[in-house]
């Protein structure tokens, strides 16, 4: 993830090492063009100087051959060794040209003839020195118009490389210009994206906020590309509101629930007729019944009071497997006295899942759909299974009938049912004891446990199965 002040950081480094760049074209540029210049005006003060001190040994000869003194001798001498320092620092800057070795071979001819001058003085031979004195004059004329053509000749070039120079100073400056553009351009281009990747991610969060504070939480997730803080807030913000909206389903479910309860218990009303009276009018027929020797409709009697008394009990109270197979037992003792052999009752069931946790009233309306919508029809050999087992980390049951069974489009009608209270005792719930329908049944069974799987498999003529499949506990 790169944070906004890296990426700040790496943009004015940029930005700093293109103006580093720039100053280091222009300074490269100018020092070019001062060495030129330096070049050419050292070159036009050396030519000056040579010229200026020849005629300077011109004169100190003169004076000399006029009057020949040791002083004079030395001031001669003296102006000599300038000139060939002179010369030889020409002889270090000069160009190889014809001129500028015309100049070096004259200086060594006019220091030739000098030197024979004097030789001639102190001979006193007038002749000689008088001639050598004139050679040299001549020689020094030459050397001082050789330098003067010399001079002539690196102004004009010097004329020509101005002008080269100016151009490649003007180049200079309009790239200088094109480059400082650049950066400007490049900056107004990296602020407006960079402040356009911020401003959009703010806007699309803020549109996000107003939806969800309009209540709408199922709009798609806020997407950023660029790895930053706001990469971060974003996901931050998406996962926030996922689980907002995991818990408004929660309180939603559980308002459901609370819905199915209130409606389960006004069913429960419906089937009471005064519970106590009816309660203490079946104990006593029971005990009657005990007491004439009646003993079966005795134990019928209770197990009626016992059904009804599960049935129209607390509907929010703790119950477990157990507790539904003992009144599934009770049921079916009713049964078997209304149907006799017509029906047979088996039980499969591990005691080790009878401890386990369940919702009240959920076996036995699955059982009662069995018997009135798939085996009452029956003359003989109707059956009804109940398996109970473990597999995996998950308890498994089964209610199994034989009856005439469904097709695929009956039971997706059964499974969206919502029975109304109005219809408890409506033929469509003809012969229940509790009025509560399978879609009630699968979905308490999905607010008890999310991860449970409720399916009805059946085949007309063969039976229908239920099956429920619950996490343990």
């Amino acid at each position: 993830m790169i944070k906004i002040r890296t990426k700040l950081l790496i943009y004015f480094a940029f930005i700093l090492v293109l103006l580093i760049l720039l100053f280091f074209i222009r300074e490269e540029s100018n020092e070019r063009v001062m060495e030129l210049y330096n070049e050419n005006v050292d070159n036009f003060f050396l030519l000056n100087e040579i010229t200026r001190e020849t005629d300077e040994t011109v004169q100190s000869l003169q004076i000399f051959v006029q009057e020949p003194l040791l002083e004079n001798l030395q001031n001669y001498q003296e102006d000599k060794e300038e000139l060939l320092q002179l010369q030889q620092t020409f002889r270090e800057n000069e160009n190889g040209g014809i001129s500028e070795k015309n100049v070096l071979h004259m200086i060594t001819s006019f220091v030739d003839q000098t030197e024979q001058t004097v030789e001639g003085v102190e001979n006193q031979n007038i002749q000689e020195y008088s001639q050598h004195l004139n050679d040299a004059e001549t020689t020094s004329e030459y050397i001082h118009e050789t330098t003067l053509d010399i001079i002539n000749t690196e102004l004009t070039n010097y004329q020509e490389l101005s002008l080269l120079i100016d151009e490649k100073v003007e180049n200079t400056q309009k790239m200088g210009l094109t480059i400082l553009t650049a950066i400007i351009i490049l900056s107004i281009l990296f602020a407006l994206w960079f402040s356009n990747g911020i401003t959009r991610t703010i806007g699309r969060l803020t549109k996000a906020a107003q939806e969800i504070s309009a209540g709408s939480y199922t709009g798609e997730d806020v997407v950023v590309s660029r790895k930053d803080e706001l990469w971060f807030l974003t996901n931050t913000f998406n996962e926030m509101k996922r689980n907002i909206l995991e818990s408004v389903n929660d309180i939603e479910e559980k308002a459901r629930l609370a819905q199915l309860l209130k409606e389960m218990e006004l069913k429960s009303l419906q089937n009471q007729i005064n519970p106590h009276f009816l309660f203490n009018t079946l104990n006593t027929i029971s005990k009657t019944s005990y007491i004439e020797g009646a003993e079966r409709t005795s134990d019928l009697i209770s197990s009626v009071s016992a059904l009804f008394r599960y049935n129209i009990g607390s509907l929010d109270r703790e119950t477990t497997i157990k507790d539904e197979v003992n009144i599934i037992q009770e049921y079916f003792f009713i049964q078997k006295a209304r149907f006799r052999d017509r029906v047979e009752y088996i039980e499969n069931i591990d005691s080790d899942c009878l401890s386990e946790p369940l919702p009240c009233l959920t076996l036995q309306p699955i059982v009662e759909n069995a018997f009135i919508h798939g085996i009452e029809s029956m003359a003989q050999g109707a059956e009804i299974q109940l398996h109970i087992y473990q597999e995996d980390e998950m308890v498994c049951i089964d209610v199994i009938d034989n009856g005439v069974g469904m097709n695929e489009e009956t039971i997706n009608r059964l499974l969206e049912i919502e029975e109304k209270p109005e219809a408890a005792s409506s033929a469509n719930g003809a012969g229940h004891s509790t009025g509560i329908g399978m879609k009630n049944v699968k979905e308490r069974l999905q607010l008890f446990d999310k991860g449970s799987v409720f399916t009805i498999s059946s085949r007309v003529g063969e039976g229908t199965k239920v099956s429920i499949r619950l996490h343990k506990k």
